[in-house]
């Protein structure tokens, strides 16, 4: 929720900014044509910004998956993955590398390498993924 919370600007920013790059010869023309104002934000204006908001959805997915101050205030830690206590702890990813980086065990920092490098692979692996459903045809 935390997480929401930080990325939910960088999302509305970004996709207000797209929409206003949107012609506006493609607004009107839309509008000559008889279209609602609600079809021809749905129609043209989103579909000409597309490209434009899913970058703006993965800055702010980038942005938030490294994230570990608001999950070390908000989902404390727990040292297991699967706890079915709700009122506990929350493992997640970004607060294990901190505190294995900060290990003074070399198997730990190893291990913390590896969750850096698990996330940036995750967030490429979602860059190449919405790239290729936008430029799909």
């Amino acid at each position: 929720m935390a997480l929401a919370i930080i990325a939910l600007p960088v999302i509305v920013r970004t996709t207000e900014d797209m929409l206003r790059l949107v012609p506006n010869g493609l607004r009107e023309a839309a509008a000559a044509l008889g279209a609602p104002a609600s079809v021809v934000i749905r129609q043209v204006c989103w579909r000409a910004a597309k490209a434009g908001i899913v970058t703006g959805i993965l800055l702010a997915l980038a942005r938030i998956a490294g994230e570990t101050a608001p999950l070390l205030f908000t989902a404390l830690n727990n040292s297991f993955w699967f706890n079915w206590d709700l009122t506990g702890g929350v493992s997640n990813l970004p607060v294990t590398i901190y505190a294995f980086a900060s290990a003074p065990y070399d198997n730990w920092q190893q291990l913390a390498w590896a969750g850096a490098l698990l996330i940036t692979g995750a967030i490429l692996f979602l860059s190449i993924a919405a790239r290729a459903l936008i430029n799909r045809k």
